[in-house]
């Protein structure tokens, strides 16, 4: 269940209202499940409990929910100009939108919810070191 999804309250409004890729969007959504599993496990995991189970169990939802949007999304989306017609040059930039977005949560938690600043360090984490690991080919 959905409950918020509030975009980025911290940028101008203006700001969010420029046109960009649609791509951010999706690393948006992308980022949103990988944090709502994050949440859950930091909430709702019986304290003083070995979190590792309620973590790999949340990581493989959210994995799924990515996994299922993006095959909406792309199924859906009619071929455009906007969006790129290499997958190489997609995923690389829907990996560095996500993590352009895992930086503006970490400036948002610091700013608002300091004791939650480990979730987008986490997301952080795992982007950076998928890039690293996976990184997209982008230049022919």
């Amino acid at each position: 269940m959905i409950l918020d999804f509030e975009g980025e309250p911290a940028r101008p409004l203006a700001e969010r209202r420029q046109r960009h890729s649609p791509l951010r969007d999706v690393a948006g959504m992308l980022r949103s499940f990988a944090y709502a599993a994050t949440v859950t496990v930091k909430e709702d995991a019986p304290t003083n409990a070995d979190v590792r189970p309620f973590r790999a169990q949340a990581d493989a939802l959210a994995t799924e929910m990515q996994r299922a949007f993006r095959r909406g999304y792309f199924r859906a989306a009619p071929p455009a100009p906007v969006l790129p017609a290499s997958s190489e040059i997609t995923e690389g930039l829907l990996t560095i939108f996500e993590i352009e977005k895992a930086f503006y949560e970490l400036a948002y938690e610091l700013n608002n919810r300091p004791s939650w600043v480990d979730i987008p360090l986490a997301g952080i984490r795992e982007l950076l070191s998928r890039a690293v690991l996976d990184p997209p080919r982008l230049a022919q």
